[in-house]
């Protein structure tokens, strides 16, 4: 975990220098595609997978080096020609695995988050799940077993592997000539991105696309269907924490409400989107039908809103900086416990995007949890002697009292826009 916040040290700000000059030049060109809570929404979203992952917040069904121990046939020990296959290897897990999350329901529920967005920028790139808790991934890397490919080797590829796949969510770069038929290129992500129903389900591959090619699944982005971006159940939301578990929450009451005992165990592992025939009429959804027609989801909020949310989501990164530049000085508890204060404020702000009252609720348990921590390490007294506590107990107070007074404003102004009319 020490080496993979070290690389997010390095990664996350170079993410977000590449996300403004993106919107800076968007600007300059006049082809704008980004807005203010959307792009907050998939930058916190990135947070929350950050603060999960350092954390190792998942559950392991096996591990790689068991299953290497057990059908290890040979073993590649250095050298050029490791590092290629085991890349190689990784790509081909990511495709099988990435086509498992379109196709499967349960988990369709750990990638939704990254198709959330109804916008397509290098931001959304940065939705990631924190939902895909059950690690299987050994499953998946079965022919770099074989070939006895070290952990160590995957510890190091896999972070790179991920962050390769930035670059090419964004509407800015056209189509790459040959590269096309090697690559996974923006054009073909955007493809991947959209909702249309010629392009929906499509162009799986992460790095290489020549999976797509082989097993079926690609098709060429068109100049005659241009891509609608999101999700055909869309979230209404710009909180990550609840766009993580939307769809989970929705197998589980229809899992609850069905009458029907095998439909109760096949909803999880039925295509996406499937629900059992007897509850849709009693509790139906709201599915995009025409994706042309449909108006992205937005929230009307007062600039005052807007200022306290850019300020909270400023805090609430520096404290994720602080935690992993200083990852090593602290113990599990400790790492854990900040980690969950941020989580907290992620979810106070982005609900205060959305006009929901649930940010008290967040703000009010990280206010308990904040003030906690002193009386369980015995530090009430002396907190008022320690400059870095005293700022800390300050600022969740004064946090809290701002996000109380901001929602008492927000009702106010509701009830007397509903009298007036």
């Amino acid at each position: 975990m020490e080496y993979y916040a070290q690389a997010l040290l390095i990664a996350i700000p170079a993410f977000f220098v590449l996300v403004a000059i993106e919107l800076a030049y968007g600007y300059r060109v006049k082809k704008m595609n980004y807005n203010l809570f959307d792009t907050l929404s998939s930058l916190s979203s990135g947070m929350t997978n950050v603060i999960k992952d350092s954390l190792g917040l998942a559950f392991v069904l096996i591990s790689y080096p068991f299953v290497k121990e057990q059908i290890m046939l040979v073993e590649l020990n250095s050298g050029p020609l490791l590092w290629i296959a085991a890349f190689v290897i990784i790509d081909f897990a990511g495709y099988w695995n990435h086509r498992l999350s379109h196709h499967v329901n349960i988990f369709w529920n750990q990638h939704v988050i990254h198709h959330s967005s109804e916008e397509f920028n290098l931001a959304c790139a940065l939705r990631q799940s924190i939902s895909n808790v059950v690690g299987y991934g050994a499953v998946l890397l079965i022919p770099a077993a074989l070939l006895g490919v070290p952990q160590s080797v995957i510890n190091v590829l896999g972070p790179l592997h991920l962050f390769g796949q930035f670059w090419y969510h964004t509407q800015h770069i056209g189509k790459l000539g040959w590269l096309e038929y090697v690559f996974v290129t923006p054009s073909q992500h955007r493809v991947h991105h959209a909702i249309n129903e010629e392009y929906i389900d499509k162009n799986l591959g992460q790095i290489f696309c020549v999976w797509d090619r082989m097993f079926g699944t690609f098709q060429e982005e068109l100049d005659e269907i241009p891509p609608r971006y999101g999700v055909l159940k869309p979230a209404k939301t710009w909180n990550p924490i609840l766009i993580n578990f939307q769809h989970f929450w929705g197998l589980l009451t229809d899992a609850w409400h069905t009458r029907s005992i095998w439909d109760k165990f096949r909803i999880w592992f039925m295509p996406t989107g499937w629900r059992p025939a007897d509850v849709i009429p009693k509790y139906p959804r709201e599915v995009i039908s025409d994706v042309y027609a449909y108006q992205k989801y937005k929230s009307e909020v007062s600039n005052h809103i807007k200022y306290v949310v850019i300020g909270q989501f400023a805090i609430n990164t520096i404290l994720l900086f602080l935690l992993l530049a200083n990852w090593t000085t602290f113990n599990s508890g400790a790492q854990f416990i900040i980690g969950v204060l941020l989580f907290l404020g992620i979810g106070s702000y982005s609900s205060l995007m959305d006009r929901n009252p649930l940010a008290l609720l967040f703000e009010t348990l990280r206010l308990i949890l904040g003030i906690s921590i002193f009386f369980i390490e015995g530090l009430v007294w002396p907190v008022f002697m320690n400059s870095m506590a005293l700022v800390w107990l300050v600022y969740i107070l004064a946090s809290w009292s701002l996000t109380f007074y901001t929602l008492q404003d927000m009702l106010k102004s509701k009830a007397s826009l509903t009298s007036s009319t």
